[in-house]
């Protein structure tokens, strides 16, 4: 039996048929391709952010391809279509809109008070940062400007020995990270720390220092598609030539890294700003099966002496 449903109060009658969750995720995702939406916020391409809408709208798990046959009645079609029309006319990015992603093969919570994890550091916590460096040898790590948390806790997971401290001087985006951090039952691991940089952690010293840090210059950030404006601006515009965060981290690191260690920090297009202006360094350029560039390592016997005086102190602890 068909099942109908009304639009609107006299509007003509509609006949809606129960469709695959598949089919559904297909329209959906020619819905995104015409209204020209931005990718790039966990997914690259329309069929994928679809499928976490659809998924999201039916309460389904997102990682479980025999769902895509289930049938779907008309409420969980409307709500669907409802969440794709969302997506279209308010330009939020799909991870806002269901509060979930993934970050090195761990799931996350996320809302606009934290950026949208998807840095390819990823891929180098999961294989413990080697070659680069001696997983068993890493101990203490300080992930800077930790947004959500993913950086720090993946790191966690990754390293077993380690113990992570987690800085941001936004204390919401450390409201979203505590969420994670009790979600993958990490408290006693990853301390989250309200500090500008490095200004609340004194003497501490690391065998790792990771940041996914802002960059975005003022006119490139003028320029970025409606999704990232919905993303905190904190989080991404870094001054006028996306240098401001990056100088330092290249700057201050040193001071707070163990003999041995390595600073390792994402710049994406400001990659050729940081070559140029820091070009008395030796930088090396990782390279990521997956895609994605634009991160440097340097050891700590390659950075610059540390300036004192920089920075403000902030120092507050949460959990």
């Amino acid at each position: 039996m068909r099942a109908v449903s009304h639009s609107g109060s006299g509007g003509a009658v509609r006949r809606s048929r129960p469709v695959t969750v598949r089919r559904l995720i297909e329209l959906g995702a020619r819905r995104l391709r015409r209204a020209g939406v931005f990718f790039g916020h966990g997914t690259d391409n329309a069929r994928d952010e679809s499928a976490a809408l659809v998924l999201h709208a039916l309460g389904l798990a997102h990682h479980d391809p025999r769902l895509y046959g289930r049938r779907v009645g008309v409420r969980g079609q409307q709500c669907a279509r409802q969440l794709i029309t969302r997506r279209i006319e308010t330009r939020i990015p799909a991870v806002y809109l269901t509060g979930e992603t993934w970050f090195a093969g761990l799931p996350f919570y996320v809302d606009s008070r934290a950026l949208i994890p998807r840095s390819p550091i990823a891929e180098l916590i999961e294989r413990g940062f080697a070659p680069w460096l001696d997983p068993r040898a890493i101990r203490r790590v300080l992930d800077v400007g930790t947004g959500s948390g993913c950086i720090a806790i993946a790191c966690a997971k990754a390293l077993p020995r380690a113990r992570v401290d987690a800085v941001d001087i936004s204390r919401a985006a450390l409201e979203v990270a505590t969420r994670n951090v009790r979600r993958h039952r990490l408290a006693r691991r990853v301390r989250l720390i309200h500090s500008d940089h490095f200004s609340a952690l004194g003497a501490e010293r690391y065998d790792l220092i990771v940041s996914n840090p802002p960059y975005v210059g003022a006119r490139e950030y003028a320029s970025l598609p409606p999704e990232y404006h919905h993303e905190p601006r904190l989080a991404l515009a870094a001054g006028r030539t996306g240098l401001d965060s990056v100088r330092v981290l290249i700057e201050q690191s040193r001071a707070h890294l163990r003999p041995g260690g390595a600073l390792i920090v994402e710049v994406g297009n400001t990659e050729r700003a940081v070559r140029r202006v820091f070009d008395a360094l030796p930088f090396v350029w990782l390279q990521f099966e997956r895609g994605g560039g634009g991160v440097f390592l340097l050891e700590a016997g390659q950075l610059p002496a540390a300036r004192r005086g920089a920075g403000r102190v902030s120092a507050e602890y949460t959990r």
